[in-house]
């Protein structure tokens, strides 16, 4: 871990969404607990079962969440986004992690531990709120995400996954490569099938024009009929 002296300003401009409403006071405590602490690619964050001590926030890089199920395979529950905090939820409950966390590339975040955060979530009624606001919306993500990706058909998964992934890490310059490169397993991981289905779905989206597979770049070509593959399912 390393431990890096930021001043406020900086440390303000990693995490504005909780620095915001804090006092002076207050932000002089988070400031003499704040951390910065680098993964490689692939590296584990926490473990299913661990103890949850900090808040996280990701600075750079791309997060994955998820839970290994029956026979060894994975499902990704989420992806995480710069600016983004995560990793507190199962600490508010009293529990230990329900997922696992790992970088799909080098990634740098901010952790703060969460006794910290419970001292200024009871000084601060605006910081209480603003966590209250995080939590309801991850709940309604998760819960549109549950029937989604119970409901639909494997077409109609993959093209959300794909849609999903342009809307939360976006595009590059040419306004229509995803700005993340997942293996096809993370792929079918995200999308609730096996690695097989993933990659024979995504040769015919290629087929029929959709998309453009080069690797493990994908081009989104007609986002239109990708959006109608989804909601049709």
């Amino acid at each position: 871990m390393v431990k890096k002296e930021l001043t406020e300003a900086e440390i303000a401009e990693s995490i504005p969404d909780l620095w915001q409403p804090l006092t002076q006071q207050q932000r002089e405590l988070l400031a003499q607990n704040f951390t910065i602490q680098k993964y490689k690619k692939n590296e584990t964050i926490y473990c299913e079962g661990e103890t949850p001590e900090n808040l996280m926030c990701l600075l750079n890089g791309k997060v994955k969440i998820y839970k290994d199920g029956v026979g060894g395979r994975s499902q990704i529950i989420r992806v995480i986004k710069n600016k983004e905090y995560f990793a507190y939820r199962a600490y508010f409950a009293e529990e230990n992690f329900v997922t696992a966390a790992a970088a799909f590339e080098p990634c740098t975040m901010c952790l703060i531990p969460m006794p910290v955060i419970i001292k200024l979530i009871m000084e601060n009624a605006n910081l209480a709120m603003f966590f209250i606001k995080q939590l309801s919306k991850d709940l309604g993500i998760s819960d549109e995400r549950t029937v989604n990706l119970t409901q639909k058909h494997i077409r109609g998964r993959l093209a959300e996954s794909l849609l999903f992934l342009k809307e939360t890490y976006g595009v590059e310059e040419d306004q229509c490569t995803l700005s993340i490169y997942l293996s096809r397993e993370d792929l079918a991981n995200l999308s609730n099938m096996t690695t097989s289905n993933a990659i024979r779905t995504l040769s015919n989206f290629a087929a029929e024009k959709l998309i453009i597979i080069d690797g493990r770049k994908i081009k989104i070509i007609d986002e239109e009929k990708l959006k109608k593959i989804s909601k049709i399912g």
